[in-house]
């Protein structure tokens, strides 16, 4: 049976693959993450990609997942902050507003690549510079595009959530779920794998 292959140290993908009851290995690739334009879903679907390509390379026998996320907000594309003061601006700009956040989600296997994206709406309460200090001296906002995690103490600015909440997380599941169908691992496959 082949194995299946996560090409991301994310802890937070790494949930939620294993809470759909597949095992796994990680892989955490040196993909170059530069890319030369500001279309958020093209962005996510090439480094989803280039992440996929790389993990494939070393684990040609195997299935591979990859995934990029990425907020949009009026034409800027938000990844990981690099520093404080680009949290903060990162904040103040989602602070009141709505954004998009795109996963793109790459699954590899026998040399064919399936690549898809979701995208979600998410409706940010207004947050106070004092509220903002307060979250960045929490260190979450530095390993997570937009510089905000959904799932834990950044949820707490979240009013409402337009699409899929996992997408948000950096792996939806429902769209990872049929990517891993088309590489040969079903949905039922899946299911089969958990019961007890």
């Amino acid at each position: 049976m082949k194995r299946v292959i996560l090409a991301s140290g994310s802890p937070r993908r790494a949930d939620l693959l294993r809470s759909l009851g597949i095992d796994f290995d990680v892989y955490v690739t040196d993909a170059d993450e530069t890319v030369d334009t500001d279309d958020a879903e093209a962005v996510v679907k090439t480094l989803s990609r280039r992440k996929a390509e790389c993990a494939a390379a070393k684990y040609p026998h195997d299935i591979v997942v990859a995934a990029d996320t990425v907020v949009e907000l009026d034409g800027s594309i938000l990844g990981k902050p690099k520093n404080e003061a680009d949290a903060k601006r990162m904040l103040r700009m989602l602070s009141g507003a709505r954004h998009t956040v795109y996963t793109g989600v790459t699954v590899a296997s026998d040399g064919e690549y399936h690549t898809d994206v979701s995208a979600t709406d998410v409706y940010m309460s207004e947050i106070t510079d004092d509220e903002i200090d307060a979250y960045i001296r929490t260190g979450e906002p530095f390993d997570k595009a937009g510089a905000y995690g959904i799932q834990t103490l950044g949820g707490m600015f979240v009013e409402r959530v337009d699409g899929d909440y996992f997408n948000v997380t950096g792996m939806p599941k429902a769209l990872t779920a049929r990517l891993l169908s088309r590489a040969g691992l079903t949905i039922c496959g899946i299911l089969a794998r958990s019961a007890k």
